[in-house]
């Protein structure tokens, strides 16, 4: 029977990240002042964080922005969309698996593994580094150390084997996991706060790398979810996907092209930049150039050659969508509000499609990007001990259930059940004197267990010998608050036990965890050296691009000894632009920085002065 999980009343209030841990870029945002803020560096125009890991030639992996600025120039070694890997093997990942640019190969428990830097990198290890940039931009957002314990996001439709890679990934992170949330439902709570509306809101979440849709009810701060659909295989990476497809048609590159990682990559870099202009413009640019194969192609799309080529994605949410109102037993006119999360849905044909199915306008007033992670930033201040005056009810996305005798699965929990949840289910033996029983553990839709994804084995020792249908066997089935589950039997007239922590097909076992934690302290100096050598050179860059921009014109103010030695700094700052010492770039960076302070005056001076020409005094 579902059961709620009470907090402590009295426990002291812990601070708690809330992390959106996207497919194409994360957030993190902390409850600061009474609400949720999306914490980004001084400076920094936005708080995403690319999800994007480059792997240099020597040195460690680049994460985030100077990842992706390497993605052009070295697009063959650059990582995106890990997310979509995340607890799955190679059988299910065969498609995503053609846009990768690295070998791909399996662990013995089925995990995916890319051979990188002349080792192998699970999605769990990849999601780490992301994971623990983004921990690392929190910090610099804040001062200091940012808290290590975080509510951390998924996709609704993510399942067992998912959501405990995610773990996993936090765990290798050096993070206490406080809830595993699904995304939507966060941005509910995001929007419920902000918006202090009550009823039913449908969510329409359309992501990088996932599709979900959830309706909940909200009244008096209780946020119920009804009931959720969703596709982990449908994003915004598809919609590239489809136009990558359209110029390869066209463009007829020659197989050796086709078949070269970095062509694809930068293919699809081009993809999604004229897929993120055709938002805003009636039509973009497709181009992609190999100089060296003396190879361009270049071709305007129009918006509607967009839509055309992205609508059957787009069926593909909206059948979704009413799978969900079916199971929440609503008509489209009792939905109250939509609302709009994930990047994708600035795509006017999405919300287009959106307002036609429900029937109202969508509300896309919070940034699509930041609401997942304010959201999570609400339920971290809940789990921390702030407020109590909100509750989130979240379901299980997937049914939960066990073999039987000729392949068929007996389903104990039920799609959309409330979570956290317990549910006891009596079996019994199925041949005569047969003394053990053995399990298999699934999860899905389907009705015969071969079509279902297997979370687990175990076996139960000790009934007694009795005739068939004689022996009664309970099994429970425990699902937390995060989706994860716990089996257990027990044979009732003798009391033999057994249970199994649900280890899910296509993840780290306890070893693997353990062998990689050590791995990851052993290097965390070197680590934080080359993320902190990588950043220092994205900054130097943009300092020079700046100065080498508007030192022309701001030449004449400048005296000679002052032009002297910021033209000295910029010297030194292009000659440590590619130093190997973090501190050497750093006072590369430093003395630029003051170097360059005399040129911003005139700069400002000169703005100034340009704002108040031709003004009296009494005007200004």
């Amino acid at each position: 029977m579902p059961f709620l999980e009470l907090d402590v009343l009295n426990a002291p209030e812990r601070t708690t990240l809330g992390i959106d841990l996207g497919t194409t870029y994360s957030l993190v945002a902390l409850w600061r002042d009474g609400r949720p803020l999306v914490l980004r560096p001084k400076g920094r125009p936005d708080g995403r964080i690319p999800s994007v890991i480059h792997f240099p030639k020597s040195g460690a992996p680049l994460v985030g922005w100077p990842a992706r600025d390497r993605a052009a120039s070295d697009p063959g070694a650059t990582l995106f969309s890990v997310k979509r890997f995340m607890g799955r093997g190679l059988a299910d990942a065969r498609t995503d698996l053609a846009s990768v640019p690295f070998a791909a190969s399996q662990t013995d428990n089925g995990v995916i593994q890319f051979a990188a830097q002349g080792r192998k990198w699970t999605p769990q290890e990849l999601s780490a580094l992301i994971l623990t940039e983004v921990w690392r931009t929190a910090s610099e957002a804040l001062g200091e150390d940012a808290p290590r314990r975080a509510v951390i996001t998924v996709p609704a439709y993510f399942d067992e084997a998912q959501r405990a890679a995610t773990r996993d990934a936090a765990r290798l992170a050096n993070l206490e996991v406080a809830r595993i949330v699904n995304e939507p439902t966060a941005a509910s709570l995001a929007y419920g706060l902000e918006q202090r509306r009550e009823g039913i809101v449908a969510v329409y979440d359309f992501g990088g790398g996932t599709f979900d849709v959830s309706i909940l009810a909200i009244e008096g701060g209780i946020f119920r979810v009804l009931a959720t659909a969703g596709d982990t295989h449908l994003g915004g990476d598809d919609l590239d996907r489809a136009l990558v497809a359209l110029a390869l048609a066209e463009a007829r590159p020659g197989a050796e092209l086709e078949q070269d990682p970095a062509f694809l990559q930068g293919l699809r870099l081009s993809a999604e930049r004229c897929k993120i202009e055709l938002s805003t413009r009636p039509e973009a640019e497709l181009h992609v150039a190999v100089p060296e194969k003396r190879f361009v192609w270049r071709r305007m799309i129009t918006r509607a050659e967009f839509e055309q080529a992205i609508q059957p994605f787009l069926e593909r949410t909206l059948q979704c969508c009413a799978r969900a109102r079916h199971d929440a037993g609503l008509a489209a006119r009792e939905i109250d509000e939509v609302v709009l999360v994930g990047g994708s849905t600035r795509i006017p044909r999405v919300r287009a499609e959106v307002e036609r199915l429900f029937g109202r306008t969508p509300h896309c007033e919070l940034n699509p990007d930041e609401v997942v992670a304010m959201g999570a930033a609400v339920q971290g201040h809940v789990l921390g001990g702030g407020t109590r005056e909100l509750l989130l009810l979240d379901v299980t996305p997937l049914a939960l259930g066990l073999e039987t005798m000729g392949g068929a699965v007996s389903k104990i929990v039920l799609r959309n059940a409330p979570i956290p949840c317990l549910v006891t289910e009596t079996f019994t033996t199925y041949a005569d004197d047969q003394t053990g029983i053995d399990f298999h553990v699934v999860q899905g839709e389907r009705e015969l267990a071969r079509d279902c994804r297997t979370l687990g084995r175990f076996k139960l020792r000790g009934i007694p010998p009795l005739p068939a249908g004689m022996a009664r066997v309970a099994v429970r089935f425990a699902l937390d608050a995060d989706g994860l589950l716990s089996v257990s039997a027990r044979e009732q007239s003798t009391g033999a036990e057994a249970s199994i922590e649900v280890q899910p097909m296509n993840g780290l076992t306890d070893a693997e965890v353990e062998r990689m934690l050590k791995e990851s302290y052993a290097h965390a100096r070197e680590d934080f050296d080359q993320s902190r050598l990588a950043n220092l050179r994205v900054e130097l860059g943009t300092m020079l691009r700046a100065i080498e921009k508007n030192l022309p014109a701001a030449r004449a103010g400048l005296d000679r000894e002052t032009l002297g030695e910021l033209e000295e700094a910029v010297r030194r700052a292009h000659a440590a632009e590619q130093a190997p010492d973090v501190a050497a770039v750093q006072v590369a960076r430093d003395e630029l920085e003051r170097a360059a302070l005399p040129l911003a005056a005139v700069l400002m001076d000169s703005v100034a002065k340009a704002a108040l020409a031709g003004r009296k005094l009494s005007e200004v």
